[in-house]
C-alpha cells in the first residue's frame, strides 16, 4: 500500500471543522506544560443508541490527586446541535456501556458506596431519576449486554473452584479472607499479568432479568465447556473476559472463549466461538480451527455472525485482524474473510444500518481512518474521514456513527461519521488545546538498507525556528507490534518531550504494525538489532533532511520493547549523548523467565532458551558489555526508569541495566515507582517522570 494522499478537498473539511488548533494566531499561544497534558478531560468511547438519536460516553475530568478525579457518563443527542449534558453525578465513573432496544434504558457497571466490586446499575435515560443496582454479586459484574426484547440481561462474572452458587461463593470468600496464613499457589501458566498476581477465580456468563433483585444464572455452571482445564477468556484488569453477545431471537447466547489457556507457557492461545442456550444446557463448539475470534457482532436480521480474527499462524510471530463471517446458523465452521485482500489489521468495526456495509478502522502509516466493505467481502472504499489523527472508537446506532477522533495537537472528542464529513459533536477540549503553541507532525519516508520503506513522524518544539537548530530526540515506540499515531499521548507526549527545545523523532521500525504482515513478522530472529539499525538510519536521515537538526546533538529513548532498543542502542553504538529507557529489557533470557508471557518470545527468537541458539546472547544487551573496551557502546549516560509493580517486563530489567552501568563506571540513574506497573499512570509520579527526562536530556544536550 502506497502513503495515504491528503486531498484538497479533505483539507479544506478539517479547516472547516476548526479540528486543528495551531489555526489559530501563534503569537498568542504558549509551549505546552505537564498540566496540559494531564489536566486535558478524558473522552471516552461513546455508544450510540438502537435508534440513533444519542449518544453516550465518560468523561474522566482528570487531577493530580486521585481523590480528586471525576468520571461521570455524558449524553449527546444525535439529531439536533444541543450541547452535551450530563447524565450522572458520581465520583467512581461508570463504564461497559449498553443500551436497552427500546433506547429507553442504559445499564452500565460502577463500583458506588458500599460496593467492594464493580455491579451493575441501570438509568431510565429517557424518564429520568437515580441508577438502580442490579446485581449484588460477591466477585462483582462486568460486561452486560440486554437482551433483544429487553427483558433480560447477560453479563460476566466468577466463581471460585467448587462453588455451586453465590452463596458458596460468599462463603469461600469469607474463609479465605479470615485464614491466617498468606499465600499464593499455582500449577498453571501465567502466575502473574501486568501489574497482578492472578487467582484461581474462574469466569463464567450469567443472565438474569433486568430487574432489581433478580437471580443471576450461571448459564455454564456444570458444562463440560466450563470443566476443561484450558478453559477461559482473555485476561484484563478486571479479570478475564468472554466476548458474549445474544442471538437475535434471543434464545442462545454466543461467545468466543479459549480451550488451551492451560498450555500459555508452551503454545499460542487462540479462542474459538461457542453458543449455548439462554435457558441453559451444554455449550456447542461453531469453529474448529486453531484461529481467535473475537468483537463478535450479528447482522440486524440475524442471518449472519460478524468477527475479527487472526489466523494464529504456528511459528509466526504476529498475524493481521481480519474481518470474517459466518452464515447463521453456522453449519460450516470455515469463516469467509471479507478482507482478505486487505494487507492491514482491522482495529475495530461496525455494522450500521442499511446498505449492508461494514464500517471499520485500520492503521497505516501513523493514521486511522475509515473504510467499508459489503458485505460479501466487496467493494472496498474510503469513508469520510479527516485527513489527519486517529479514530479511536467506533459504534453504530441506526443508521448513526459516532466515535472519539483525536491528533498529537487535538485532544480526543466524540465525531460523527458516516453522512458526509466528519463533525465534531463535543467541545471538552478544544479551548485550552487553542492555545498552546503546537504543530502537527510532518511524516516522512525513506528506503532503509534492506530496502524497506519506512514512515517516521517529526514533531517540533513551541516557537519552532527553522534557521536554527535543534537537539534531535529519537522516541521508540514499544510493542514492537505497534505503530506511532497521530494522536493525543498521555505517557509520552510528543510535544511535551518537545518542549524544552528538541524535535522528537518517531520511527515505525520493522516489527511495526500498519505497514502490513510482513513488515510485522520482519523482526523475527531479529528481535533488537535490525530494528535498532533502522532506528540509527531514520536519524541519519532526519539530519540529512532537515537542516534545522544538529546531528552533533541526539538522544534516544522509548519504553516497553522501546525501552529494549533503548537499551540495545546504549550497548552497540556511541552516536548518542544521553538515553532514556523506562521498562526496558536487558537480557533476553531472564525476560523470557521472569515476564508474563513466554511462548512468543520463544517463537521470535527460534526456539527455547536451552536450544542453543544464538541470538539468545547476540541480542541481549547485558551480553554486548564487552563492547565498552571497544569503545563501542556502553558509553552514553542513560536514564533507566521501571514500576516496580511491573510483571510485563519485571524490574530486574532496570536492576540489571543499573548494575552494569555502574560496573563499568557509566553516568547512569535509576528511577523506581514502587506504586507504578508497566506504565506511570500517576499524576505527580508522571511529572516528576517528565521532569527527569527533560533534566537528563539537557544534561547532555547542552
Amino acid at each position: 500500500m502506497t502513503p495515504p494522499r491528503l486531498s484538497l478537498l479533505a483539507l479544506l473539511l478539517s479547516a472547516a471543522l476548526g479540528g486543528h488548533a495551531h489555526a489559530a494566531d501563534a503569537s498568542a499561544k504558549r509551549a505546552i506544560t505537564h498540566e496540559d497534558v494531564w489536566l486535558m478531560k478524558r473522552v471516552g468511547a461513546p455508544t450510540a443508541s438502537p435508534d440513533g438519536k444519542w449518544a453516550v460516553f465518560a468523561v474522566t475530568d482528570p487531577a493530580y490527586d486521585s481523590k480528586e478525579q471525576w468520571s461521570d457518563l455524558w449524553i449527546k443527542s444525535l439529531a439536533d446541535d444541543t450541547p452535551a449534558r450530563r447524565l450522572t453525578f458520581s465520583k467512581g465513573g461508570e463504564g461497559a456501556l449498553n443500551w436497552s432496544p427500546d433506547s429507553r434504558q442504559l445499564v452500565f457497571v460502577a463500583k458506588r458506596d458500599g460496593d467492594d466490586t464493580g455491579q451493575i446499575y441501570r438509568i431510565d435515560v429517557a424518564g429520568g431519576g437515580e441508577a438502580q443496582r442490579l446485581t449484588t454479586l460477591t466477585l462483582g459484574a462486568r460486561q452486560p449486554k440486554f437482551s433483544p426484547d429487553g427483558k433480560q440481561l447477560l453479563f460476566v462474572s466468577d466463581t471460585f473452584p467448587g462453588a455451586a452458587g453465590e452463596d458458596d461463593i460468599k462463603k469461600i470468600a469469607k474463609e479465605r479472607k479470615e485464614r491466617k496464613y498468606n499465600v499464593r499457589a499455582y500449577e498453571s501458566f501465567p502466575p502473574r499479568f501486568f501489574d497482578k498476581w492472578l487467582d484461581d477465580k474462574q469466569v463464567r456468563l450469567f443472565v438474569m432479568d433486568a430487574a432489581v433483585g433478580a437471580k443471576p444464572r450461571d448459564l455454564l455452571a456444570g458444562t463440560k465447556l466450563a470443566a476443561l482445564p484450558g478453559f477461559g477468556g482473555g485476561q484484563g484488569d478486571e479479570g478475564q473476559s468472554l466476548d458474549a453477545i445474544w442471538s437475535q431471537d434471543g434464545r442462545e447466547v454466543v461467545f468466543s472463549a479459549s480451550i488451551n489457556r492451560d498450555e500459555a507457557a508452551r503454545a499460542a492461545g487462540y479462542t474459538q466461538i461457542f453458543s449455548v442456550a439462554a435457558a441453559g444446557g451444554e455449550a456447542q463448539q461453531l469453529t474448529r480451527d486453531q484461529h481467535s475470534y473475537r468483537a463478535l457482532k450479528f447482522s440486524k436480521d440475524g442471518k449472519t455472525l460478524f468477527s475479527l480474527t487472526e489466523a494464529e499462524e504456528p511459528g509466526k510471530v504476529y498475524d493481521v485482524s481480519r474481518i470474517a463471517s459466518f452464515a447463521w446458523p453456522i453449519a460450516d465452521p470455515a469463516p469467509k474473510i471479507l478482507t482478505a485482500s486487505l494487507d492491514r489489521s482491522i482495529s475495530r468495526f461496525v455494522l450500521p444500518d442499511g446498505g449492508n456495509r461494514v464500517v471499520f478502522s485500520f492503521e497505516h502509516a501513523g493514521l486511522e481512518q475509515l473504510h467499508s466493505i459489503n458485505y460479501a467481502g466487496g467493494d472496498l472504499r474510503a469513508e469520510p474521514s479527516l485527513p489527519t489523527g486517529s479514530i479511536g472508537s467506533l459504534s453504530a446506532g441506526g443508521k448513526a456513527l459516532v466515535g472519539v477522533w483525536e491528533s498529537a495537537i487535538n485532544p480526543p472528542e466524540v465525531y460523527a461519521f458516516g453522512n458526509g464529513a466528519p463533525k465534531r459533536l463535543t467541545s471538552f477540549n478544544t479551548e485550552r488545546a487553542a492555545a498552546i503553541d503546537w504543530q502537527a507532525p510532518e511524516h516522512f519516508w525513506f528506503k532503509a538498507s534492506d530496502g524497506r520503506m519506512i514512515h517516521n513522524m517529526i514533531v517540533k518544539p513551541a516557537g519552532f525556528d527553522p534557521a536554527k537548530k535543534y537537539p534531535l530526540f529519537a522516541v521508540i515506540h514499544g510493542g514492537a507490534a505497534n505503530m506511532w499515531r497521530d494522536q493525543f499521548v498521555l505517557r509520552w507526549n510528543y510535544h511535551l518531550l518537545a518542549q524544552p527545545g528538541y524535535v522528537v523523532l518517531l520511527t515505525d521500525y520493522k516489527g511495526s504494525t500498519g505497514y502490513g504482515e510482513e513488515f510485522a513478522r520482519a523482526i523475527q530472529g531479529d528481535p533488537l538489532k535490525g530494528p535498532g539499525d533502522e532506528v540509527n538510519e531514520a536519524v541519519d536521515e532526519a539530519v540529512r533532511k532537515y537542516g534545522f537538526v544538529d546531528g552533533a546533538r541526539l538522544a534516544a529513548g522509548g519504553a516497553s520493547y522501546g525501552g529494549h532498543l533503548a537499551n540495545w542502542l546504549q550497548a552497540t553504538t556511541t552516536r548518542y549523548k544521553a538515553i532514556v529507557s523506562h521498562a526496558g529489557e536487558m537480557d533476553l533470557v531472564m525476560q523470557w523467565g521472569t515476564s508474563d508471557s513466554i511462548f512468543g518470545r520463544e517463537v521470535n527468537s527460534g526456539g527455547p532458551v536451552w536450544g542453543n541458539l544464538p541470538v539468545w546472547r547476540e541480542q541481549s544487551p547485558v551480553m554486548q558489555a564487552g563492547n565498552h573496551e571497544k569503545g563501542t557502546g556502553f558509553k552514553t549516560p542513560i536514564l533507566i526508569s521501571v514500576g516496580e509493580l511491573d510483571y510485563r517486563v519485571p524490574a530486574n530489567n532496570a536492576l540489571m541495566n543499573f548494575a552494569t552501568q555502574q560496573r563499568l563506571n557509566v553516568p547512569s540513574k535509576l528511577l523506581v515507582f514502587p506504586d507504578e506497573n508497566h506504565w506511570i499512570l500517576k499524576g505527580d509520579n508522571s511529572r516528576y517522570f517528565y521532569s527527569e527526562v527533560h533534566g537528563w536530556l539537557a544534561k547532555y544536550l547542552k
